[in-house]
């Protein structure tokens, strides 16, 4: 069986959880709590499943596989169907963009050790972190947002009418946004896919509070 290490509230364990259930792939969801013993993520044990200290990873067979979007890419490529990617260049190409300006523009700003840094070396208090957090989520969001309604190939979620690894990366990032109070008015089509996805059992099912180690 697949394992997943995984945390509730890590947006990027939340995407691969997503791409999981779409595909109908059974895994056994291992919880390394990122606060709990000074974060168990930093544990000998764990390093040596994933030397860099992070989440999630995914154990399959005999390979751990780190980073989630390299994560669900291989899920796509060992385990096709449904796939999340488009089979055309051009669409496989924007579906990425979408999800890269996720897992690279907005989600390394807002990660939860560059927040520690941010008030516990910086000295910036809570509410300029949070203002640095909203800020970073909002700007980027605005940039998908630009993405979803000026492109024909937007439907009912972000690219046609079929789930992809771009939806996998947004509605973790929706669920943080509204986590830590940002402003959504300006990005209705996000909102719109975001409250589309979540309609879906697979999406409900990889939710933060619908796991294991909920708090």
């Amino acid at each position: 069986m697949l394992k997943l290490h995984t945390y509730f509230r890590s947006s990027a364990a939340y995407r691969v959880r997503i791409a999981l259930n779409l595909k109908g792939l059974q895994y056994e969801a291992i919880p390394v709590h990122l606060v709990r013993d000074g974060g168990q993520h930093l544990s000998e044990a764990y390093r040596r499943i994933n030397p860099a200290g992070a989440l999630p990873s995914l154990v399959d067979r005999d390979v751990a596989l780190s980073q989630s979007l390299a994560i669900i890419e291989y899920l796509d490529e060992a385990y096709p169907y449904p796939p999340l990617l488009p089979g055309d260049p051009v669409a496989r190409a924007r579906v990425r963009a979408i999800a890269l300006d996720v897992a690279c523009e907005i989600h390394p700003l807002n990660n939860m050790r560059v927040l520690k840094y941010l008030t516990s070396k910086l000295g910036v208090s809570e509410e300029d972190k949070n203002a640095w957090y909203r800020h970073w989520v909002e700007t980027g969001l605005a940039a998908i947002e630009a993405r979803l309604e000026t492109s024909p190939l937007t439907g009912r979620f972000c690219h046609g009418e079929q789930p992809t690894l771009a939806d996998c990366c947004l509605v973790p990032q929706v669920f943080n946004a509204r986590r830590f109070a940002c402003n959504l008015d300006h990005v209705p089509s996000v909102v719109r896919i975001d409250a589309e996805c979540r309609t879906l059992p697979a999406f409900a099912a990889a939710a933060p509070e619908n796991q294991p180690d909920a708090e």
